[in-house]
């Protein structure tokens, strides 16, 4: 049973993108702690589009399963654009999928500073083109509880794969003057 209509309309549209532009996502989650994954695997047919999904909590974690550098969450900590794009790229890296999304960000009700307030979550979404990769990364600022904060994160995190430009792959037409 899908418990939230919304997020599951919205991971349905993801999917629908997804495979028209035959790619596969890979999640990188810290404080959605694999909600993202969760919402998009209850699409049925979810196989086709999703790889996998990386719950990387801990700081250690990011470092280890993805390869974010120790430097940059000792210099900008692991709630900054800098280490969402570094999760970004190392789950592109080591999945070998073509889109990608990362989140991290502090949910609370504790964690808060007053430069990083609980609420405030970076986001990043990463796709391979032909010869690149196109990032996108945001700091969004959520209001209300720990479960309000989550939720938001989840929506928000959609409704990026949503924004990304990911041209739809032409079919091959058959031939209709063969003999």
């Amino acid at each position: 049973m899908v418990s939230d209509p919304e997020l599951y309309e919205l991971a349905e549209r993801v999917g629908l993108k997804l495979h028209a532009a035959e790619r596969r996502l890979v999640t990188a989650e810290s404080c959605t702690a694999g909600w993202v994954a969760k919402a998009l695997t209850d699409v049925p047919g979810s196989s086709r589009w999703f790889e996998c999904g990386y719950v990387t909590y801990s700081d250690a974690a990011k470092v280890r399963d993805l390869g974010v550098a120790a430097r940059t969450l000792a210099s900008f900590g692991a709630v900054s654009e800098q280490s969402v794009r570094e999760m970004a790229a190392g789950a592109l890296r080591v999945s070998g999928a073509t889109v990608a999304l990362a989140v991290s960000g502090i949910a609370g009700p504790d964690g808060g500073t007053p430069s990083k307030p609980v609420g405030t979550v970076w986001f990043c979404a990463a796709a391979r083109q032909a010869r690149s990769i196109d990032i996108t990364a945001e700091q969004k600022l959520f209001g209300g509880d720990r479960a309000s904060v989550r939720r938001h994160s989840v929506q928000h995190a959609l409704r990026l794969i949503l924004r990304l430009d990911l041209p739809v792959r032409a079919q091959a037409t058959p031939r209709t003057d063969a003999v």
